[in-house]
């Protein structure tokens, strides 16, 4: 061990510590709200496994920020193909394990592990590499091309579980990484349209109900019923009525922590309500001051992230940093957008504060891995 082993702790940007404990804290206690019912009944002990999970994913921050992320880049090829068959894997008939209208697990000594965020880890890393080979040109399109074939792999893989949240995030993360790596604004400009244009061309299909529309029929009724609420009310168009109700019902102050009516009374679906659907929660029981706080703590999150990203002693680090703080803020516009009728109900967890295991430890050491960027910012 060397003398300077435990320096990268002691240079680390501690308003982004501070901030991540804070939401874990506050995932904690409204995981517990989540799971309360009344008084004289037994709680889940959902929270519990929460505290597990977040001190274990405490420790893979801390080994993050250990790990100088420069080493990283002659392993994340191999990491980006373990990615991509855990992500095979899932696919296999009577390997992957189906819940709630997806196969996105897989159980591994008795441990349910989902590989889709260890590969979208996978990936950022990847693409990070290649987007800081100083002999490429961002201004190529072949540039660009590579960088997309990097990502559309682990990206039709998880379409096909169905998981079009993260299928979502990880091509949002990828225009960030494409920004940050130099693309001209004008190439965005053709992207988005053609982003737009394919966009209207599936919602046109989805009208037209073509048999070899290439999205699973959970998929095609999330989108119909973001369309039209009303269309099925008390079974698909559910969660997402409850979940405005809950959100809009909190007023200013809120009702209080443990008296969220739309939650206790199961209006909200006791299923969702820990990790989906954990904002709604939140919203309804703190209110917009309780919502403005929570945000205001992804914000420092955010900043901190930029920090590291500007402070970044090479591109490698510039682009890794970004890519990874993207990843963690296309979670969380993706959450609260599609809790509030913005987007469609598409089943993505809030990053620290939702339940969960894997999702919780991944997003840690993403944290974790943006921290190391910036302690080796003088180094």
């Amino acid at each position: 061990m060397t003398p300077h082993f435990h320096r990268p702790l002691l240079c680390m940007d501690w308003t982004l510590v501070l901030a991540v404990l804070a939401l874990l804290t506050a995932g904690v206690m409204f995981i517990y709200s989540a799971s309360y019912r009344a008084p004289e009944l037994p709680v889940s002990p959902l929270y519990h496994r929460q505290i597990g999970f977040a001190i274990i994913g405490l420790g893979a921050f801390v080994i993050m920020v250990l790990l100088d992320y420069r080493r990283l880049r002659d392993v994340a090829w191999l990491l980006y193909l373990i990615g991509l068959v855990g992500l095979a894997l899932v696919l296999v008939p009577g390997v992957g394990k189906k819940m709630y209208g997806a196969v996105r697990w897989l159980t591994i000594a008795g441990i349910q592990v989902q590989p889709s965020e260890i590969a979208k880890l996978a990936t950022v890393l990847t693409l990070a590499r290649f987007l800081s080979n100083s002999e490429r040109d961002p201004e190529c399109f072949s540039y660009i091309m590579k960088a997309f074939a990097i990502v559309i792999p682990p990206t039709v893989l998880i379409l096909m579980e169905p998981d079009l949240s993260t299928a979502s995030v990880l091509l949002g993360v990828t225009a960030i990484m494409l920004f940050a790596a130099g693309v001209p604004l004008r190439t965005f400009g053709v992207l988005a349209v053609a982003g737009v244009l394919a966009l209207a061309l599936i919602l046109g299909l989805l009208f037209l109900k073509p048999v070899w529309l290439p999205l699973s029929d959970y998929v095609k009724e999330r989108i119909m019923v973001f369309i039209n609420p009303g269309r099925d009310p008390l079974n698909h168009g559910w969660n997402a009525i409850q979940s405005a109700l809950a959100v809009g019902s909190g007023g200013l102050w809120g009702k209080g922590y443990l008296r969220g009516t739309q939650d206790v009374l199961g209006y909200l679906p006791r299923t969702v309500s820990a990790n989906d659907f954990i904002f709604p929660v939140i919203a309804e029981e703190t209110g917009f001051v309780g919502s403005a706080v929570l945000l205001s703590l992804y914000a420092v999150v955010l900043i901190a992230g930029v920090r590291a990203a500007t402070a970044a002693q090479n591109k490698l680090g510039r682009l890794l940093a970004m890519g990874l703080i993207g990843l963690v803020f296309c979670h969380v516009f993706v959450n609260i957008a599609m809790t509030i009728g913005l987007l469609p109900i598409m089943g993505i967890p809030l990053p620290l504060v939702s339940y969960g295991g894997t999702f919780v430890i991944g997003a840690l050491a993403a944290l974790g891995l943006v921290q190391s960027v910036y302690a080796r910012r003088h180094m």
